[in-house]
């Protein structure tokens, strides 16, 4: 069943252009450790750049909508919304102060990692808080959550590139190891609930084609990645000779997985540039003609249904049509039948001459 309507409805424009970003990230990145493309860090950062500055520009629009509606603020709902975009908007700031100062250390090396690191170590604290609040207001917070769980990861890694940890990258990403390896425990969970509703017969189809969706989308996920950290760190600590763009690809293919499950799922913040509808739906109403394309469904198995219903009451009519019409032969062969009888009786009792009895 192809239904576009509920494909654009259920579009997360905010997974779509993250992802999209860091996906084109790791391209050039990985391109320019293994030499091959001759650009700055700048270059190399600006999908990056884009992402921050759609989220800047998003949220000041979104700031303007709401200082010229005051009576929104009355509802909580956008209330709610509109503190969320703010929130994910400091945390966007200090990701671009981390990536400014990454960028510009690559390029100059004249600051210590560990200096670099700072503002991630702080959105990491402060993503424990904005993880709770977002609990209790039912708001998303994939962003935050990978920065509260790899806060230990960050300062290893900043220690390490000053040198002043002498472990192996095999040692050194032992916090990240233990976040897949939980991630892996919940990965199998998935696949075996899936399979128990499988061989049940009394749960719905569409209860088994979720659990089946979500076990294979987190399959897609969370091994990739566990392949693209073996190759990751065997590939730092000179065990095997790749490249980085080889030893990336597994994380490119859960990249482009979470970019086609955008489309499918929904979530994000309404309030970005003040629309307080899905993107698709604000684009929608803008363009009328757009409608065109965003109101088809298509289904093979019901127009099957449908032609074998058509063909099954055809031949019904048919086979009725049929018996009717030799019920209708029979009687008018009876009627015959009877009619010929009784002019045979009638014949046979009808006298064949008169005789006259004498007085």
């Amino acid at each position: 069943m192809v239904n576009l309507q509920g494909f654009f409805q259920e579009f997360n424009a905010s997974k779509f252009v993250v992802f999209s970003a860091l996906l084109a990230f790791s391209l050039l990145y990985t391109l320019k450790l293994d030499g091959e493309i001759n650009v700055s860090y700048w270059t190399v950062f600006l999908p990056l750049w884009i992402w921050k500055g759609i989220a800047i520009l998003g949220a000041l629009v979104g700031s303007y909508v709401w200082w010229r509606r005051p009576h929104a603020r009355v509802n909580t709902e956008e209330y709610i919304q509109y503190k969320a975009m703010l929130i994910s908007l400091a945390v966007h700031l200090l990701l671009l102060m981390f990536e400014l100062l990454v960028a510009d250390n690559l390029e100059s090396h004249r600051h210590q990692w560990i200096l670099v690191f700072i503002p991630l170590v702080f959105l990491s604290i402060i993503s424990v808080g904005i993880c709770v609040w977002s609990v209790r207001h039912d708001r998303s917070f994939q962003l935050e959550l990978f920065c509260a769980v790899n806060s230990l990861q960050f300062i290893f890694l900043a220690l390490k590139l000053d040198h002043l940890l002498r472990w192996s990258w095999e040692v050194t990403f032992i916090p990240l190891w233990i976040v897949l390896c939980v991630s892996l425990i919940g990965v199998l969970y998935t696949i075996i609930f899936a399979g128990i509703l499988l061989r049940m017969p009394d749960v719905n189809s569409d209860q088994r084609r979720s659990s089946t969706n979500s076990a294979l989308g987190y399959s897609f996920l969370v091994v990739p990645l566990l392949v693209f950290l073996v190759l990751l760190t065997n590939k730092l600590d000179n065990t095997i000779q790749i490249t980085y763009f080889a030893a990336a690809s597994p994380l490119f293919l859960t990249f482009f997985t979470v970019i086609i499950t955008s489309f499918g799922s929904r979530g994000g913040n309404q309030y970005w540039f003040g629309l307080r509808k899905p993107p698709c739906q604000f684009l929608f109403s803008v363009c009328p003609c757009l409608q065109l394309f965003g109101n088809v469904s298509y289904s093979l198995y019901n127009n099957n249904n449908n032609n074998s219903s058509n063909n099954n009451n055809a031949s019904s009519t048919n086979s009725r049509g049929g018996v009717e019409g030799e019920l209708e032969q029979y009687d008018r062969q009876n009627r015959s039948h009877s009619g010929k009888k009784k002019k045979r009786i009638e014949e046979t009792l009808a006298p064949a001459i008169t005789l006259e009895m004498p007085d």
